[in-house]
């Protein structure tokens, strides 16, 4: 196997974990203040891990890029990562809400390309072309002459469908077994693919409760924008609430996996980096332990 770059990210993974051989790691999760300062950086690190195995590629099996079939699932484990650091920023702002908001489309990356990876070629296509309801809801329109596409935004917003729709070789009539399963890849709810990846008992203490905020909810707007007053009436809460870096560890769980399957599928069987994967559960499990031990609520 010839793996690209092959060194250069091995150099950069091994600087990270450099760094731990200096650190005392038990020291380092005696008192709150030095865990959550030991977590966000271990959380940091990991984050530039993942980034590096996106880089990472079998030029034997990819002499160029990939696939149609490859690069929905790379896209995720990219978008992944992209959050991961997106999130630990407004750790570092201690903005809880804005991380709320992001979680949501972070987990539901690093499934969804987990489900991908754990099913065939055609589920790939499947979840490919459910991308694209909304896409011929546009072509029909302007087929229907609606006023918007003869102007600038108009033009481009088509341009950039029909070139997606020829890339993919795709006509309007290839999406009737989607449209069958309502737009779901395999008809199935992001719930019926997340126990398929996880406890399903896991859903609706993670994902099912910021499913919910994403529309709006009312639970929601008491939980970050209003304060509720002695007589039972509410006011405005117009700060950020604190943010709380232990709640990355079970996050965390979700994301390993998929980068995992990436390395398998794309045929790189280097033992370093599998073994990287390995140090990554065991620290995180580490932290996890210790964040309870510290925590009295």
């Amino acid at each position: 196997m010839a793996v690209s770059q092959e060194n250069i990210e091995m150099d950069e993974i091994q600087n990270i974990l450099n760094k731990y051989e200096q650190i005392d790691i038990k020291n380092n999760t005696q008192s709150l203040e030095s865990l959550n300062s030991f977590a966000f950086n271990f959380y940091s690190d990991v984050s530039e891990i993942y980034d590096s195995f996106t880089r990472i590629k079998n030029t034997e099996r990819n002499k160029s890029g990939y696939s149609l079939n490859d690069a929905p699932i790379l896209a995720l484990l990219v978008k992944t990562w992209k959050l991961l650091k997106e999130i630990l920023i407004y750790y570092e702002k201690n903005n809880a809400e804005i991380i709320s908001i992001l979680e949501r489309p972070l987990i539901e990356s690093a499934i969804t390309a987990t489900y991908l990876m754990q099913s065939d070629e055609s589920v790939i296509e499947d979840c490919r072309k459910c991308s694209y309801k909304d896409r011929l809801r546009i072509l029909r329109d302007y087929q229907n002459g609606l006023e918007f596409f003869k102007t600038k935004p108009g033009k481009r917003l088509l341009k950039s469908v029909t070139e997606k729709m020829q890339l993919e070789g795709f006509t309007p009539d290839d999406f009737k077994e989607q449209k069958a399963n309502r737009w779901r890849i395999q008809g199935k709810s992001f719930f019926d693919i997340f126990k398929e990846v996880e406890h399903e008992d896991l859903y609706r203490y993670s994902f099912g409760i910021m499913s919910e905020s994403i529309h709006c909810s009312w639970n929601d707007s008491m939980d970050w924008c209003l304060q509720k007053n002695d007589d039972d009436t509410f006011d405005i809460f117009p700060f950020y609430h604190h943010a709380d870096v232990r709640y990355v560890t079970p996050t965390l769980h979700s994301l390993d996996r998929p980068y995992r399957l990436w390395l398998q599928r794309i045929g790189v069987d280097e033992k370093y980096f599998f073994d990287v994967l390995e140090w990554i559960v065991k620290i995180n499990s580490m932290l996890y332990g210790s964040f309870d031990n510290l925590y009295d609520e």
